[in-house]
């Protein structure tokens, strides 16, 4: 036996709904018609009931099209208006179609809700004009100054409404850019000293392997250990990026400022020895902030590597109050630092964290780097002590 998809079913039933509502609405000035005249004659019975009913349903489409709807609410009350002109009649036509207009005004540009607007507007005054009154400079200004109400009020929510949709295109694209500063940083600061260090190593491969074999193969070995080490935080990021997926689980933990040692040893493969000295009490940091110490000091020590000219460096992790304080240290060529984005990049993640870095020679000779960011005690002691 056939049997019609689910979706299919939602869909057939939701045109089927569709055309019946709109069948029911082409009705509507009909027994408005009939409903009026029947009251003209002193007769209210269930056709009120229903009348009433069809109002607030054309009254409601009126969100989802609001010009066929509007001009079913001008038709009907106008054609009441000439069975039965009364104020009270005119009252509701000026009401119901204020309404109309004042929701084209909120969903349309305003060269269409203007348009709408003085159409509208002309339809009422000839109405009372016609039916109801002769000229009279108040009948004409009434309903001229509720339309201009009624416009002005559904333009202000159309404005508001484009205003809170530019706000979050803003925000988006805001929060893209940072998405993308925040990869970029890490890919340079992951690579850079990677393959900086593969460099140096197949370099240093290249010229011994005739004579010295076994340093060439140790050579060989820092490749392959600092190779598969990109490769696992290349992988470890894309997860990351791809975090939203289903059944994707990350790989790995992102490095810290406990992986210290581990960048120590990559460097000293490269030929820097980077001596770690850790001062005052360790405590657990933020993992942002954990992250962007260890980038600072891998970053800087790259920077040694490439363009010191130094086979020795000097790594200070001080963990003081709220703060924590970095220093990497060098006896090089103070100041040559190259021409990539390196001091930019670890000066723009010590900014966004709400701290500060400065890189520079020092007054002795070789260079600096200090960076001072904060450990996230001072917002936790802070909430901590705050009143109940």
């Amino acid at each position: 036996m056939f049997a019609m998809p689910w979706s299919r079913v939602r869909r057939v039933s939701r045109v089927m709904g569709t055309l019946l509502v709109w069948s029911v609405a082409v009705l509507y000035p009909f027994v408005v018609f009939f409903t009026v005249d029947a009251g003209r004659s002193g007769y209210f019975g269930p056709d009120v009931v229903v009348s009433t009913g069809l109002t607030v349903l054309v009254v409601g489409l009126l969100w989802r099209r609001p010009l066929p709807a509007l001009a079913l609410l001008l038709f009907a009350w106008t054609a009441a208006l000439t069975t039965w002109p009364a104020g009270s009649v005119a009252s509701v036509q000026v009401l119901t179609t204020d309404v109309g207009v004042a929701v084209v005004a909120a969903t349309r540009r305003p060269r269409v809700s203007l348009a709408v607007a003085a159409g509208t507007l002309t339809v009422q005054v000839l109405s009372l004009i016609t039916f109801l009154v002769p000229a009279d400079v108040l009948v004409t200004a009434l309903p001229i100054l509720a339309m201009a109400v009624t416009w002005l009020v559904g333009n202000s929510v159309r404005v508001r409404r484009a205003h809170a949709e530019t706000l979050r295109e803003q925000a988006l694209a805001r929060a893209v850019s940072a998405e993308r500063l925040r990869i970029a940083r890490e890919l340079h600061d992951m690579v850079a000293h990677s393959i900086g260090i593969i460099a140096i190593q197949a370099g240093v491969g290249g010229r011994v392997i005739a004579t010295q074999p076994d340093e060439a193969r140790n050579a060989l070995d820092a490749i392959e250990s600092t190779s598969r080490e990109t490769l696992s935080g290349l992988r470890r990021m894309v997860t990351a990026l791809r975090r939203d997926d289903p059944g994707v689980a990350p790989l790995g933990p992102a490095p810290g400022l406990d992986d210290l040692d581990r960048l120590a040893g990559s460097a000293g493969d490269a030929g820097v020895r980077v001596d770690v000295v850790r001062r005052g009490e360790r405590g657990p940091l933020p993992p942002d902030v954990d992250l962007s110490a260890y980038r600072i000091v891998q970053e800087a020590a790259t920077n040694v590597i490439r363009h010191a000219g130094t086979d020795h460096c000097r790594v200070t992790i001080d963990h003081r109050d709220g703060e924590l304080v970095i220093e990497v240290d060098d006896d090089g060529r103070g100041g040559v630092v190259g021409t990539g984005f390196g001091i930019a990049g670890m000066r723009e993640r010590a900014d966004l964290l709400g701290g500060e870095l400065t890189a520079g020679p020092r007054p002795d000779g070789g260079f600096r780097v200090t960076a001072r960011l904060p450990d996230g005690t001072a917002a936790t002691a802070a909430t901590s002590v705050r009143p109940a």
